[in-house]
């Protein structure tokens, strides 16, 4: 160790000092860029950037998304751009999709180490790191075709970047975060900068600190955060104007957090669920910190001293989770991969939990062992699962055996949006004309988000050949409803191929 500390080498000084993240980041690229180029773009959420991007490319328009040939106001643009530039670098590949994923899954971890280690020491920076990157949800969402994982990182880099500035008097630092929280908005839209900004008030109020509020450039912050948020939405605005307004702010936003799109999940306990799944294996420590801290926490409790028990990185951390728990929990929208931002600070306090040297023993050999099994797994089952769920099968083959000008339709299940993405053959959605009416994308509702195209079964043509995609358990009904002489051809993943000759 002293020869390493005295070497006049910078290089070997360098890397003595930062060895623990050289490792962190070998580990990552490793795990978070395995098979990526064998995992074949899925349905319904992957397709749908990725064929909105093709477009994008097709038509020559870097600025306004499009799907089917419509405007599309799902997203920001830093996710769209993020694709845009991977599909330019290396092609309209699944390698190239899942490029900036996995990069923004190496950067999260790194970041988190550097933040711990601030917090704490390299130890815990590391095997925080380690607990991070091999978490399920984390794995998966560096892997996955959304926007959540560059969210992580801009929207928690701000939180990072705000509690080194106060607790270090690194004003400028301020600006980082602004800057960051500018970005997210750029990823995901308003949340970008109100869930931090709750974050850090509800930090803030805690302590009774309200001379940070006066230091931390707040007015000329948010101005700033604003201004690298408009470089995209105000020439959107510019383009679009009220349509604009009407689908990203009032569906996807204000929609979104007053409306359920999926009632289903509206339960109190489906985050708690989410939690046990998506920090597998680690979350399986629940019960051993409960029986380790469970008396210390009741005592706490009961005497009203939990919060005074905390030192000032416990007091953040808390809040980071529970906050950003809480304002999840009172969107109307509940969806699995909302609550991922306080990822890194669960992994964090659960690093410092960690503090006897049989326990890190043990949590770095289990860390060691998951990397091996993630690496596998995405070889073995990522790569057949994503098959599964994709309809590229169904696309080769009707682009081999389709007959000259025959049209393609789509019946029943979750619209492949994929089969378009890799055939180029555009597939309208067969519905009754009575559910069409009810469909049609108008006005602020969950209808806006159907910009695949439809056709009316009534308005089918009687004669003449056609192929039409049939979800697996959908075929007999499928036979019942489209009188005819249909041959199966094919099928692929969740999909079989019918003709009429």
């Amino acid at each position: 160790m002293e020869y390493w500390e005295n070497n006049t080498n910078p290089l070997l000084r360098f890397y003595h000092t930062h060895w623990p993240a050289f490792l962190l980041a070998l580990i990552c690229i490793i795990l978070f860029f395995a098979a990526n180029d064998r995992l074949l773009i899925t349905d319904p959420v992957e397709s749908n950037y990725t064929e909105t991007v093709k477009e994008m490319l097709a038509a020559g328009d870097w600025l306004s998304p499009r799907i089917y040939g419509n405007y599309w106001y799902d997203k920001p643009w830093l996710f769209y751009g993020e694709l845009l530039v991977a599909f330019k670098w290396f092609g309209e590949t699944s390698f190239a999709a899942r490029f900036f994923p996995a990069l923004f899954g190496v950067v999260g971890v790194l970041q988190t180490y550097w933040f711990a280690q601030k917090l704490y020491n390299r130890r815990i920076g590391f095997l925080s790191g380690l607990i991070l990157a091999t978490t399920v949800e984390y794995f998966y969402l560096a892997k996955a075709v959304i926007t959540d994982m560059t969210l992580l990182v801009t929207m928690d880099g701000a939180l990072m970047l705000f509690y080194i500035a106060r607790t270090e008097q690194r004003p400028r630092l301020y600006y980082g975060a602004y800057i960051l929280a500018g970005i997210a908005i750029l990823t995901k839209g308003p949340v970008g900068l109100v869930l931090p900004g709750l974050v850090i008030l509800a930090y803030l109020l805690g302590n009774r600190d309200g001379h940070t509020l006066c230091r931390m450039k707040l007015i000329r912050g948010i101005l700033l955060s604003l201004a690298v948020a408009s470089l995209w939405y105000y020439p959107m605005y510019k383009l679009h104007g009220r349509a604009f307004l009407d689908g990203f702010i009032g569906v996807h936003n204000v929609l979104r957090a007053t409306v359920s799109e999926h009632p289903r999940n509206n339960t109190w306990w489906y985050y708690f669920l989410i939690f046990i799944i998506g920090c597998f294996p680690w979350s399986l420590s629940l019960p051993w910190l409960w029986k380790k801290y469970r008396k210390a926490l009741l005592d706490r409790l009961r005497h009203h001293t939990f919060w005074r028990s905390l030192d000032d990185r416990q007091r953040f951390l808390f809040l980071w989770t529970f906050v950003t728990w809480l304002f999840f929990e009172c969107i109307a929208t509940k969806y699995p991969t909302y609550t991922f931002p306080c990822l890194p600070s669960l992994a964090i306090g659960l690093a410092c939990s960690l503090h006897t040297l049989e326990a890190e023993y043990w949590a770095k050999r289990l860390a060691a062992g998951l990397v091996l099994v993630f690496v596998v797994l995405s070889y073995t089952v990522a790569v057949p699962l994503c098959r599964q769920a994709s309809a590229w099968d169904v696309a080769q083959l009707i682009k081999a055996d389709r007959p000259p000008s025959a049209p393609v339709y789509v019946y029943d299940g979750r619209y492949p949006v994929s089969f378009t993405y890799y055939s180029n053959i555009p597939a309208p959605r067969l519905v009754t004309r009575e559910r069409l009416a009810k469909m049609r994308p108008e006005g602020i509702s969950w209808n806006a988000k159907n910009m695949m195209p439809f056709q009316a079964i009534e308005g089918l043509p009687e004669e003449g050949p056609m192929l039409v995609l049939v979800e697996t358990h959908s075929q007999k009904d499928f036979l019942q409803t489209l009188p005819g002489q249909w041959q199966k051809t094919g099928e692929g993943g969740r999909w079989t191929v019918w003709m009429r000759k």
